[in-house]
């Protein structure tokens, strides 16, 4: 049973204590009291990437993202009617208060609703060659490496699991059957796996034209087989659908400083100097969602990196949008990263 009392910020915490607590609680809402314990305003992951969209710092003040009038239950409120109210808006979370709006309790339309099934495909990455963690894939592909005790892909896959996917794509080239061998059909999982074997290696995204096609008409999740993250699967693919766009892209910030004083100039003359700036990115995560379309055109023999597709849509006038992530995240691609890995799997994963 969740603490929802571990979900409590005080209006003098900072974004960067909201992100933790919705890493930690996994609830999806972190709630901002007074000195009196008095609801004040909630936070959620999309005041979050709202904030980081309008490039905010993680160190503001966490009135300045929080909402402000959040729609609240009554402590006298029967289950029934607590889950009426938040099918009639829409919410995932809803605080419980009393008269004077002191804070009582947290409710979640995941406890008070079975398990939600999704159909849709599973698309995971995993026929590179893992060269740069070489010497540990010399006799072993990455995704098979284990972090904790199970392989990299065995968590992912576990993961989407635990967020009621079950219909999974795998693309193989390196040591392919040593993949297939350990994952075999899902069936002791519950869970339907078919391959998709790249006989040269396709890029990014080529190997999507490998997928049949028979597969539902739904949005496709996709995901490169050697990353780590505690990303809620089930709302990135309705972020994606209430987007409606072609395709989203998952997104993080990355801060780069120069480290030196930047000269700023105007015919000869120096307007400015900033000591060491800090410049703030966004880069791509390989986590996407993808409308079963932008697959028309991938023949599954060409070489083909998602940047290069994602850019042609765009050029084309598609729609791609960004989830800003703020959730743990790690792609383990060098032996410093697999290491992160291993401390990391203590805290994040093994049970």
């Amino acid at each position: 049973m969740y603490d929802w009392k571990k979900t409590i910020l005080k209006k003098t915490d900072t974004m960067q204590s909201a992100v933790e607590v919705l890493n930690k609680e996994s609830l999806g809402i972190a709630m901002v009291v007074s000195e009196d314990q008095c609801l004040i305003g909630t936070v959620t992951d999309g005041d979050i990437r709202r904030g980081l969209i309008n490039n905010l710092s993680m160190d503001i003040s966490i009135v300045e993202i929080m909402f402000k009038e959040p729609i609240v239950a009554s402590i006298k409120d029967s289950r029934k009617k607590i889950l009426s109210r938040m099918k009639l808006f829409g919410l995932l979370q809803m605080p419980i208060v009393d008269s004077s709006k002191r804070i009582f309790g947290l409710e979640t339309l995941q406890h008070l609703l079975e398990k939600h099934k999704y159909d849709n495909p599973v698309f995971l990455m995993a026929g590179g060659f893992g060269k740069r963690l070489q010497p540990l894939t010399d006799h072993i592909p990455k995704p098979l490496l284990k972090v904790g005790s199970k392989p990299i892909l065995e968590n992912i896959v576990d993961q989407f699991i635990s967020a009621g996917f079950h219909n999974f794509y795998i693309s193989t080239h390196y040591k392919a059957d040593m993949i297939s061998g350990y994952f075999g059909n899902g069936n002791d999982r519950n869970v339907t796996i078919e391959y998709v074997h790249e006989e040269q290696p396709l890029g990014t995204a080529g190997s999507l034209g490998l997928l049949p096609d028979n597969m539902p008409n739904l949005p496709i999740l996709m995901m490169n087989g050697d990353l780590l993250t505690k990303i809620d699967f089930s709302e990135l693919l309705c972020f994606h659908v209430k987007k409606g766009g072609d395709a989203t892209i998952c997104v993080r910030e990355y801060d780069f400083q120069v480290p030196y004083g930047v000269i700023k100039s105007k015919g000869g003359q120096i307007t400015s100097i900033q000591e060491k700036p800090i410049h703030r990115f966004f880069v791509n995560a390989g986590i996407y969602v993808l409308n079963p379309t932008i697959l028309e055109n991938i023949d599954g023999v060409s070489y083909l990196d998602m940047d290069q597709l994602l850019e042609e849509k765009i050029e084309n006038f598609g729609q791609v949008n960004m989830f800003p992530m703020h959730e743990y995240w790690l792609d383990i691609g060098q032996i410093e990263q697999f290491d992160q890995a291993q401390r990391d799997m203590i805290n994040f994963y093994d049970d």
